[in-house]
């Protein structure tokens, strides 16, 4: 299954995030398995030039001059992205284990949501999730167009000629790519390359899936909602006070209060004010914005109508207490026991809160 987005001016694309936590289990298996047969690299033609760019962080600009002679790994990635997040210690890994083997791992950060568009803000997630390789800002998708992509995460291997020699789309299939990787930099004379695997451990946001989720990924602002439950009809682009379902079935959720419901986003326009949802899955993710002025917004979070305790996320405290400081995505609920339907329910102490889509894991 594939589910379509809507970027304003670009018309529709896709995400990878259709994959289901099967498909990613089977990846995993498949991943483990150095015996699995390797696809033949073939060539797909010259690399883009990379030119699109607004901006670059952690390197000067890149293009195919500047590139020849190296492998490259091109990662299309979109910072409040959970399918982007979790192969990101895979990608670091790479970057650092065959740095001195000739390779260059280029972070391509294309935007989903507006306040992604915003330099500042790429630059503040690519520092707080200790991206050290070179990323290009490509908020106008000059690059991804050049690219003709259609998904967040894909990866794309570059010969030391500059030719695409393998592309991959979604989460999964680590190793395949790693040895891939190795393949093109023995072509290009590297030698005393160790073929092991890198070794990952990952926790927080990029942690694996679970493996058992049955919960969509769930976007709030009208443009792709689905599931929403509260009695009042959406008044889009206006406030409007709702009211919580009288019982959520799974996957159904509401609002509480007074929003304002945008395309992209619902506002808080006077506090409190709660959203509610029913869910299947280990984690409980939500991408969250502060105020449009920038101000902090406190919150608290529950589940089945109590504190989260020890099921409270990486931004959550066991008293279910948390703050929206910057726009990202906001891990608030990991079970630490059997996964099961339950009821989350987020409150906002202040206005100003901007809610914008659930991922689960």
């Amino acid at each position: 299954m594939r589910s379509a987005r809507e970027v304003p001016g670009l018309g529709k694309v896709f995400s990878a995030r259709f994959i289901t936590a099967g498909l990613l289990a089977v990846a995993a298996i498949l991943t483990a398995s150095p015996s699995q047969p390797q696809p033949a690299l073939t060539d797909e033609g010259a690399m883009p030039e990379l030119g699109g760019a607004i901006g670059w962080l952690n390197s000067a600009p890149l293009n195919g001059k500047s590139l020849r002679g190296k492998v490259v790994l091109v990662d299309f990635w979109t910072y409040t992205c959970i399918n982007s997040l979790r192969p990101l210690p895979y990608v670091k890994g790479w970057a650092a284990k065959y740095k001195g083997a000739g390779l260059v791992v280029i972070g391509v950060h294309t935007p989903e949501f507006s306040f992604e568009h915003e330099p500042v803000n790429v630059e503040n997630a690519v520092r707080e999730l200790q991206v050290t390789y070179p990323v290009a800002i490509d908020s106008n998708y000059r690059i991804w167009q050049a690219f003709n992509n259609e998904y967040w995460p894909a990866q794309y291997i570059v010969d030391a000629k500059g030719h695409i020699r393998y592309h991959h789309f979604g989460e999964g299939d680590y190793g395949e790519i790693e040895h891939l990787i190795q393949e093109l930099l023995k072509e290009n004379g590297a030698s005393g390359l160790d073929g092991s695997l890198v070794n990952v451990s990952a926790g927080g946001v990029e942690a694996p899936p679970s493996g058992n989720e049955q919960s969509p990924e769930t976007y709030v602002g009208y443009r792709q909602a689905e599931g929403f439950s509260s009695p009042e009809r959406v008044a889009k682009d206006s406030p409007r006070t709702y009211s919580p379902p009288a019982r959520l079935s799974l996957n159904q959720w509401g609002l509480s209060g007074s929003w304002d419901v945008g395309p992209e986003s619902a506002v808080l326009q006077a506090s409190p004010g709660k959203v509610v949802f029913r869910f299947h899955s280990r984690d409980l993710h939500l991408v969250l914005a502060p105020t449009k002025d920038g101000r902090a917004v406190h919150f608290k979070v529950k589940l089945d109508g109590a504190a989260p305790g020890a099921d409270s996320g990486t931004d959550s405290a066991a008293d279910g207490s948390g703050q929206v400081r910057e726009p990202r995505l906001y891990q608030l609920i990991r079970q630490k026991g059997q996964v099961k339907d339950r009821t989350f329910e987020i409150e906002f102490l202040e206005p100003g809160a901007q809610v914008l889509d659930f991922t689960f894991g």
